[in-house]
């Protein structure tokens, strides 16, 4: 059974890709260079979109067993937003905008977006490659955030980190070594960075924090589900936003 959120076929998506629907992926099997696909790689490149070499077989898979000539497209359940539209909502309130460091599970994702709306935050931000995008799985976990919160696609997270330190926001990350999450002053322009699944932050971004967060461990693991590490450290953001003292 082929899956809602792809298009099949080099005339689909050459039609896809002309269409300005927000496309996360294109999918092409290993060595395919001639005729169409040469076009559809150019337009996919000419969009930022990325390419993905992969097996026949799974391409079969994916489009229940249809004849896919070797390429498919995974469209995006919303379009991207840009930085400028996450500066246009934050207006004249200090900037609080997430920047997702290659999270994979789409299921993560959605909840970040999720948790970002609903705290007050003013955008999320990923990068291009590496991490999970605006799939239907996304927009459903979501509950409708992205509909609401801008989310920001980017080439590259450090120079757009840089960027944002040049405009006086200050960076924090979430990391095991750091310091106590409750003790951290968040009431200026804040970017937080929350880390992938398995690897956490990388080291690029992590050198560029001014502050690192930490959650403390209590039990006989020694590690939380990114989004629900992402959702403390932000309702810590909205409770000092909003002036509510601790009891």
């Amino acid at each position: 059974m082929q899956r809602e959120d792809i298009v099949i076929g080099r005339n689909g998506v050459i039609e896809l890709l002309k269409s300005g629907r927000a496309v996360e992926s294109i999918l092409v099997t290993g060595g395919e260079t001639q005729g169409s696909i040469v076009k559809i790689l150019a337009m996919a490149k000419e969009q930022g979109i990325p390419v993905k070499e992969t097996s026949p077989a799974k391409l079969d898979n994916m489009c229940g067993h249809q004849n896919h000539q070797g390429v498919i497209a995974v469209t995006g359940a919303a379009n991207y937003s840009t930085m400028e539209d996450i500066y246009k909502k934050a207006g004249d309130q200090p900037l609080f905008v997430i920047i997702a460091d290659e999270i994979t599970d789409p299921h993560n994702l959605g909840a970040i977006i999720r948790t970002a709306e609903i705290a007050g935050a003013h955008g999320v931000i990923i990068p291009k490659r590496g991490s999970v995008g605006l799939t239907v799985t996304v927009a459903k976990t979501s509950a409708g955030a992205v509909e609401h919160l801008p989310v920001v696609r980017v080439s590259n997270l450090a120079a757009t980190v840089d960027q944002l330190k040049k405009d006086g926001v200050w960076v924090y990350g979430t990391d095991m070594e750091g310091q106590c999450w409750c003790e951290i002053d968040y009431t200026g322009p804040v970017a937080l960075i929350v880390g992938s699944e398995g690897k956490g932050m990388s080291r690029l971004l992590t050198d560029k924090c001014d502050f690192i967060a930490s959650l403390p461990m209590y039990g006989e693991i020694n590690s939380l589900n990114a989004s629900v590490a992402a959702g403390i450290v932000m309702y810590e953001i909205a409770r000092q936003r909003a002036g509510i003292k601790a009891r």
